[in-house]
C-alpha cells in the first residue's frame, strides 16, 4: 500500500526544471514566453536537453539572456534570432527550413518517394514476367526424382 502511494506521488510530480527562482521574471506573461522559448533552445553543452532543463552554466546564461531580451521588449522571434546569432542554428531543436537546412528538410520525403517508386517498379516488373518463376518440364521431372529418394 505504501509503495503504491509513493509511486503515485512520483508519477504525479511535476518535472524538475533547472530554472532557479532568482532567474524567474515577476511578470507571469513574460515568464511564460521565456519558458516557451527556452524549451525550443538546445543546450550547447548537453546537446540533448533544452536550456530550461539543463543545469549547465551556459544554459543559465542563455536563460538569463532570453529573459533580458524579453524585458527589453524584443519579440519571441527577435530573442531566438539573438541566440542563433551568438551560438548558431545548432541551438534550435527545429532548424529553419531555409538555405542548406532545406536539403535536410526535403531529404526525408524525397527518399520516401524514391523508395515508393522503386517498390512500384519492382512489383510491376515481377507482375510482367510470371513465366520466369515456373519450372521447365525437365526441372519438374528432376525435382520429382529427387523427392522420391
Amino acid at each position: 500500500m505504501k509503495r503504491g502511494v509513493i509511486l503515485a506521488l512520483l508519477l504525479c510530480a511535476p518535472p524538475a526544471f533547472a530554472v532557479q527562482p532568482d532567474e524567474m521574471l515577476s511578470d507571469p506573461a513574460l515568464e511564460a514566453r521565456a519558458r516557451a522559448i527556452s524549451q525550443n533552445l538546445r543546450c550547447p553543452v548537453c546537446q540533448g536537453e533544452d536550456i530550461d532543463d539543463s543545469n549547465a552554466p551556459i544554459s543559465r546564461d542563455l536563460r538569463l539572456a532570453v529573459r533580458e531580451r524579453l524585458q527589453a521588449g524584443d519579440s519571441d522571434a527577435q530573442v531566438v534570432d539573438y541566440v542563433v546569432a551568438r551560438y548558431g542554428e545548432f541551438v534550435l531543436f527545429q532548424p529553419r527550413a531555409e538555405g542548406a537546412n532545406l536539403i535536410l528538410w526535403l531529404a526525408g520525403p524525397l527518399m520516401l518517394l524514391a523508395g515508393g517508386a522503386i517498390a512500384l517498379a519492382m512489383s510491376r516488373r515481377r507482375a510482367a514476367a510470371p513465366e520466369a518463376d515456373k519450372l521447365s518440364e525437365a526441372d519438374q521431372t528432376r525435382l520429382a526424382e529427387l523427392l522420391k529418394k
